[in-house]
């Protein structure tokens, strides 16, 4: 089989088990991110040589609690603490410095605040005034997709200028604008039939996927170089790992969260 065909079949068939659990309820949706969870949080372990069970331990009881205690001020520390970690991720990408965990204490801090909790808020995004819109977290999908795929096309045929070439050589600003322009003109498209969100706020929330989505790809490909690995996992053939699968999203996760649970 080639690896186009591997590629294709393998994307065909993540693509169809994650559609369905979205849509067949709920709970299908919170084990199929639960599983993956999982996943990222064992490659990512792998990435940073860390070998420890607490930080599942963490992920299942954050998510337990959240669930628990949805309007608990503890769930607001805890998007306070990953936004933050989030924003100090971003600058060491630009300002190029190592991102650095020197002993177990400060490799499970790394993996709790980039991984655990990003993850939890993955979780609770579709969960909107307290009840499940599995469309809210499709269009979130949706949107990645395209920023992605166009990115990856506009890219390959007319761009030049290397976007961050220390820590991917492949990725092209041409490339960047394009996927942002078609991920802007998804986010309209999606306005016209989830009336849930303003065109305004739709349009705002494709832009914050196009910038961060593409932020977070590049702090995960800073993780993988410093571990000197190309890709965080082999379980999705063609693909790589689960984190490479998800590492937009997952960054993207918490000030998606903030924006339409806090903001709009």
């Amino acid at each position: 089989m080639s690896k186009l065909l591997t590629r294709v079949l393998t994307g065909f068939i993540y693509g169809v088990v994650v559609i369905f659990s979205i849509l067949y309820s709920e709970y299908s949706y919170i084990g199929l991110i639960s599983v993956f969870g999982v996943l990222c949080i064992w490659e990512f372990s792998k990435l940073i040589d860390f070998k420890s069970f607490v930080s599942y331990l963490f992920f299942g009881l954050i998510i337990f609690l959240m669930f628990k205690r949805p309007e608990n001020y503890a769930l607001k520390v805890v998007l306070g603490i990953t936004i933050l970690s989030s924003i100090y991720l971003i600058y060491q990408l630009f300002s190029k410095t190592e991102i650095t965990y020197t002993n177990d204490r400060s490799k499970l801090g790394t993996t709790i605040r980039y991984v655990v909790f990003s993850m939890c808020f993955l979780v609770l995004i579709p969960f909107y005034n307290q009840e499940y819109h599995p469309y809210i977290i499709l269009s979130i999908l949706i949107l990645i997709w395209v920023n992605d795929s166009f990115a990856f096309f506009v890219g390959k045929n007319i761009g030049r200028t290397k976007l961050f070439e220390s820590v991917s050589p492949k990725k092209t600003i041409e490339g960047f604008i394009g996927g942002m322009i078609f991920s802007l003109i998804a986010g309209y498209i999606i306005s016209m039939y989830l009336t849930d969100f303003s065109i305004i706020n739709w349009l705002i929330i494709a832009a914050g996927v196009s910038i961060l989505g593409t932020i977070g790809d590049l702090i995960e490909s800073k993780f993988k170089r410093q571990a000197n690995v190309k890709d965080s996992g082999t379980i999705l053939p063609g693909h790589g790992g689960m984190l490479d699968r998800l590492d937009s999203l997952l960054f993207v996760s918490p000030f998606v969260y903030l924006y339409i649970h806090f903001i709009i």
